[in-house]
């Protein structure tokens, strides 16, 4: 009999290297070779697949994949009906939500969603788009774009609704914002069968802990420092912890050693004034992942 096996649906293109660095971080060696969807893993009952992210909600539905990474967007898109297991906020430029937006031309007399009646609007989610039109009663002429489609207005479109995360693209071709539809981010998501199954939803369980766990401990270090017992409270007031700094006794009873967790960007504010509280031997250590 055949070792059970996950089918893990990884996003390809631009989302690509930032989710294969987050496994990394959190403990998986994931290799992707050149030309070849199927990257490894070592983990032997892990199979991984990329699938554009569009796509991924469609193929956890129908069971191609036990489970898969894709855009909150993706999965409204594509009406797809799976288990949402987790979000994990990540993206290829920062760590904030990517926002679907309503776009036109600078000089665009549309100011407004009614504005939009009778227009030609161009768009990667055709059916997001047509529903929040509907919502508010707006009828207008909706169109896929295959991609470029900062370039469609104003001669081939009078609006587009385009993914952004800064902004900058949309302004680099003239066009100015009106609205927004969706803040959308990234979804572990399950086939409805194998999300009911043990061994396959043990498997995703543990996969999640550590992503998460990895995610937790991006912009965080760890900081240890021995500290005379009559200096602790100075100390531990400088101190701003994820949780109670951990102190702890040492072979001299007039020291402790005291050990937390920091925003990384804090160290070289606090660090003199630690030292000038009472620290010493003060230690900065990085961290790669943090499990509550």
């Amino acid at each position: 009999m055949s070792p059970p096996i996950l089918k893990l649906g990884l996003p390809a293109g631009s989302l690509q290297e930032a989710t294969g660095e987050l496994f990394r971080k959190a403990g998986y060696k994931i290799t992707f070779a050149s030309r070849s969807y199927y990257p490894t893993i070592d983990d032997a009952e892990i199979e991984c697949t990329l699938v554009r992210a569009q796509e991924m909600p469609r193929y956890v539905e129908n069971g191609s994949f036990d489970c898969g990474l894709t855009g909150y967007d993706w999965i409204l898109e594509n009406d797809a009906r799976v288990v949402e297991l987790a979000e994990l906020v990540f993206s290829k430029v920062s760590r904030r939500p990517v926002r679907w937006v309503l776009a036109v031309p600078n000089d665009s007399p549309v100011r407004e969603i009614k504005d939009l009646q009778g227009k030609r609007i161009a768009t990667e989610v055709v059916n997001l788009t047509r529903r929040w039109l509907a919502k508010h009663g707006v009828e207008a002429q909706v169109e896929f774009s295959w991609g470029a489609t900062e370039v469609k207005p104003p001669r081939l479109a009078d609006a587009i609704v385009e993914v952004t995360e800064t902004g900058s693209s949309l302004r680099a071709n003239n066009l100015r914002i009106v609205c927004d539809l969706l803040q959308s981010t990234t979804r572990f998501i399950a086939n409805e069968q194998a999300a009911k199954d043990p061994w396959k939803r043990q498997k995703m369980d543990d996969l999640i802990l550590m992503l998460q766990g990895a995610m937790a401990a991006e912009g965080k270090v760890g900081l240890m420092m021995n500290v005379r017992t009559a200096d602790l409270p100075a100390v531990l007031k400088i101190l701003p912890a994820l949780q109670t700094p951990t102190v702890s006794s040492l072979s001299d009873a007039a020291w402790v050693a005291v050990n937390t967790i920091i925003d990384e960007n804090t160290v070289r504010h606090i660090v003199p004034q630690l030292k000038q509280a009472g620290a010493r031997g003060i230690v900065e250590y990085p961290l790669n992942k943090i499990i509550d």
